[in-house]
């Protein structure tokens, strides 16, 4: 269980991260490649003073073995949230599974799955938490 004042700390963040998405959307348009996104994105969040990481690379471990593969996180914001960016006509669960798994990898509480690739972006918004 998260604590309430966490809770309130990460929506807040969530809300500027969303914010700032909508912002690209508006500017942009569905349609395009998920790395323009990520790159427009990143400049909106730099502007709202928010740490972002890019293309975070997470190691794989197998029974305690470090393997030489590893999953790649497109951004984590403020060490906290982690994004993952999609532009896709159509989503599966997939994506929505590979976030709660990099959740699970890094104990993070909150991500965000962001379709770019809708009509209107809060309807390509998935907001996972874990524990």
């Amino acid at each position: 269980m998260i604590p309430e004042e966490r809770l309130e700390q990460l929506n807040k963040i969530s809300e500027a991260i969303i914010g700032a998405a909508i912002e690209v959307h508006k500017f942009l348009g569905p349609g395009l490649l998920e790395s323009v996104y990520e790159v427009c994105l990143i400049e909106e969040l730099e502007q709202r003073n928010l740490k972002v990481q890019k293309q975070v690379r997470l190691p794989l471990y197998y029974k305690g073995k470090l393997t030489d593969k590893y999953f790649v996180i497109d951004l984590l914001i403020e060490n906290e949230i982690i994004l993952e960016l999609k532009s896709v006509n159509w989503m599966q669960n997939i994506g929505e599974h590979q976030l709660m798994t990099y959740l699970k990898l890094t104990n993070k509480n909150l991500g965000l799955l962001i379709n770019f690739n809708v009509p209107r972006l809060i309807d390509g918004v998935k907001r996972k938490l874990n524990g």
